[in-house]
């Protein structure tokens, strides 16, 4: 049958051919999928920013793997067990798709939401401030500066090196496993009011910590959680699925 014009759609679905190599048909979707291999970064961009790069490396390919097949190529036994490695992964992810697909349900993540709206009862967050500094030295000389009167968010915008500076070291509220351990661990065993009475080292520098107000922790909305509790779903069933097969 002869090649379909450019621009002719499937009658199906609204998918035309944007591009024809030797015959060969490029469709639209061929293009959207492309963009779905890229960095997540460049997924991010809308389709018409990459579609002229993502079409001619398509037509390039095409090109391409039409002259190896020319050669011969594809029938070299080195090139044969790759291209059947290939397609193996490539019935892996499709079969696993479809499979999970059908187990991620609204009622699965509903009883997933349940479990972790369980788990939040009886935690709590708290509202703190902190000054990180490079050395162990400065942070206790910060921490008898305090003791001297001195107040903790100035402090923080002169001498602090990180991020919350600006903000008088304020961290806002926050749940133990939101902060690296040692961090975490410090802040929750202080009152509020209370500064830490050593440094306390994390991977980021030495701490002086304040804890200012405490609070029930509140669980997230079904909205916030949703897309992470569907991967968290889609690893298990995808990783028992395998380990029973196994």
């Amino acid at each position: 049958s002869p090649a379909p014009a450019v621009g002719e759609k499937d009658e199906k679905r609204d998918d035309p051919v944007v591009a024809i190599v030797n015959g060969a048909p490029i469709q639209r979707s061929d293009v959207e999928e492309a963009r779905g291999r890229l960095p997540a970064q460049m997924r991010q961009l809308p389709l018409q920013a990459v579609f002229g790069l993502l079409l001619d490396s398509l037509i390039n390919t095409k090109l391409v793997a039409g002259q190896a097949r020319e050669q011969g190529l594809h029938e070299e036994e080195k090139i044969k067990r790759q291209m059947a490695r290939i397609e193996d992964q490539i019935l892996e992810r499709a079969f696993l798709v479809r499979y999970i697909e059908k187990r991620v349900t609204e009622d699965t993540l509903q009883e997933r939401y349940k479990k972790l709206v369980e788990e939040t009862k009886g935690k709590e967050e708290i509202s703190a401030r902190h000054i990180l500094v490079e050395t162990e030295g400065r942070a206790r000389e910060i921490i008898a500066d305090l003791k001297k009167g001195e107040d903790f968010a100035e402090l923080a915008k002169k001498r602090s090196t990180g991020p919350s500076a600006a903000a008088g070291g304020d961290l806002g509220f926050f749940s133990a496993d939101q902060m690296v351990p040692e961090f975490a661990k410090a802040a929750f065993a202080l009152d509020n009011g209370a500064v830490t009475e050593t440094p306390v080292k994390t991977q980021f520098g030495w701490h002086v910590i304040k804890v200012e107000d405490r609070r029930p922790a509140a669980p997230p909305t079904v909205e916030e959680v949703s897309e992470s509790l569907r991967a968290e779903l889609s690893r298990e069933i995808g990783a028992a699925y395998i380990q029973g097969l196994r």
